[in-house]
């Protein structure tokens, strides 16, 4: 979702500088573009253990980024009509669409209200659900499982690193769109795309796939 459907990167690297700066912790672009597509619960844990603080709680650090970047998304309107588009194409071919975020179900929920698009989705589910969060697989692949495929069936579109490695460590096709535009790190994606406008058939033969349809495992 982050980085894909919405441009809402530039909105977390706002929020999260602006809440660690609040318990002492001053945090780099380098630092955010390490947790890029980590839970947000993992990325406050992460810091808390390296920059200890007494208040405000762990929880309530983390919720309130998420609070901030619902309120900028909601107030921003930052969807990625590309994106959008690229949905329209994939649903048109009847493939079957699953969002697989870090986020939690909470902002997933909102930002899909937001943007209209609660119903594009046949499965949604956030890593905060899983045991691990990306780059562990374990949220790819109850996606795959939830659409009762296999997950070597299924193509995965991300924008940052972690999710790559997510995404690949669970037997998928991966198709990466830095959201900087930054490709350093992207080697184990499947194909890098400069910009979400490029997912069209030409994916398919870059990827060395075809897009199944008519079937209950497609």
């Amino acid at each position: 979702m982050d980085g894909v459907l919405v441009d809402s990167e530039p909105i977390w690297r706002t929020v999260e500088q602006e809440v660690f700066a609040g318990v002492g912790i001053e945090v780099t672009d380098e630092d955010l573009s390490e947790t890029m597509g980590v839970r947000v619960a993992d990325v406050v844990e992460g810091w808390h253990r390296r920059k200890p603080w007494d208040h405000p709680s762990r929880e309530e650090v983390a919720r309130s980024i998420v609070e901030r970047v619902a309120q900028a998304i909601a107030r921003d309107g930052a969807f990625n009509q590309e994106a959008i588009a690229a949905i329209d194409y994939v649903d048109g071919l009847g493939l079957r669409l699953a969002l697989a975020s870090s986020s939690p179900m909470s902002l997933i929920r909102e930002v899909l209200s937001i943007g209209g698009l609660g119903d594009r989705f046949e499965v949604v589910l956030s890593a905060e659900e899983e045991e691990r969060g990306k780059p562990d697989p374990a949220v790819y692949l109850s996606a795959a499982r939830e659409l009762g495929v296999s997950p070597e069936r299924c193509l995965a579109v991300e924008d940052s690193i972690n999710g790559v490695r997510s995404a690949k460590a669970a037997g998928m096709v991966c198709v990466a769109v830095p959201v900087s535009g930054v490709t350093d790190g992207f080697e184990g994606a499947d194909l890098v795309l400069g910009s979400i406008a490029e997912f069209d058939e030409r994916i398919w033969a870059s990827t060395g796939t075809v897009p199944v349809t008519g079937s209950s495992d497609r």
